[in-house]
């Protein structure tokens, strides 16, 4: 006796259906801004990266209907846009919040502190990776390296960043975003929200006013080496051995002023709950 595939607890499905289209006076409005945007290029396949920060800004994450408006205009396949799509990470496959909260793991900021950060936002928010609040304001996930190891532990707001974070911090932050009070990154302009942030990533100016001239440069970690690659002078930071005595510095100890924002390399911090005892960074004098 022969049985049937869905005795055999088998399902075949049904063939996905198309993707439902945008309505009239979007699509059309979503049109223009596309068309200003594929103009910028020689060959009109290279704006597909712009394109799906566009479509998010629509939706806030890249939906199926995004991208078959991608393909359509760029006269694209599905799977070509879908391969694109999938393969980085700052498009988003679900809907999420207003604001990504981005927890650096990788290494330097790992033992630093973003590992306790993590766990610490995780229990405070009550979500786990790549999940959203109940209230939609914060979606929270970890994050790849953020190629600000000097400033380490980092966390990330919509692409914004927030520098020596302890796990003390990072819940203030997270508060004030679902509270609706003002926050303003460590170096760059005012947040915004994550689709306006993918708007501005799509290639269309920041028009809110001021926040251009907000934006800031590297912080003065960084900016180290290139200070010495000039022959400036270096001021001497000290940072003692770890349960080492202490000894009056040769050079002038440089005392920073409450506005600048020093590297967790440049003093102890108390940012690894791993090891509550030793916060302290490196031992080198700064330009060693």
């Amino acid at each position: 006796m022969t049985t049937s595939s869905s005795e055999r607890g088998i399902s075949l499905g049904m063939p996905e259906l198309p993707a439902p289209a945008y309505p009239d006076d979007v699509r059309a409005r979503l049109e223009a801004d596309a068309r200003e945007l594929i103009a910028r290029y020689p060959d009109s396949r290279s704006a597909l990266l712009p394109l799906l920060h566009l479509v998010q800004s629509e939706e806030g994450h890249v939906t199926r209907t995004g991208m078959q408006f991608c393909a359509d205009m760029l006269d694209l396949t599905t799977a070509e846009v879908t391969a694109v799509a999938t393969f980085y990470t700052m498009y988003r496959r679900k809907p999420s919040g207003d604001y990504q909260v981005g927890v650096c793991t990788n290494t330097l900021c790992a033992v630093m502190g973003g590992d306790a950060i993590f766990e610490t936002l995780q229990e405070h928010l009550g979500v786990g990776n790549g999940e959203t609040t109940d209230d939609g304001k914060v979606t929270l996930e970890h994050i790849e390296c953020n190629a600000a190891c000097d400033f380490a532990p980092v966390v990330m707001v919509n692409w914004e960043f927030f520098d020596n974070q302890t796990p003390g911090s990072a819940k203030r932050l997270v508060d004030d975003l679902r509270a609706g009070r003002p926050v303003q990154p460590t170096r760059g302009a005012r947040l915004c929200t994550f689709k306006e942030t993918a708007r501005i990533l799509a290639g269309f100016p920041d028009e809110r006013p001021g926040a251009v001239e907000e934006s800031g440069s590297a912080g003065p970690a960084s900016l180290v080496g290139l200070r010495l690659a000039r022959g400036e002078a270096a001021s001497a930071r000290v940072v003692h051995p770890r349960g080492g005595p202490t000894e009056e510095p040769q050079d002038r100890v440089h005392e920073p002023s409450p506005a600048e924002h020093l590297s967790s390399h440049d003093a102890p911090q108390e940012t690894s709950a791993s090891d509550p005892a030793h916060p302290a960074g490196p031992t080198a004098e700064e330009g060693e």
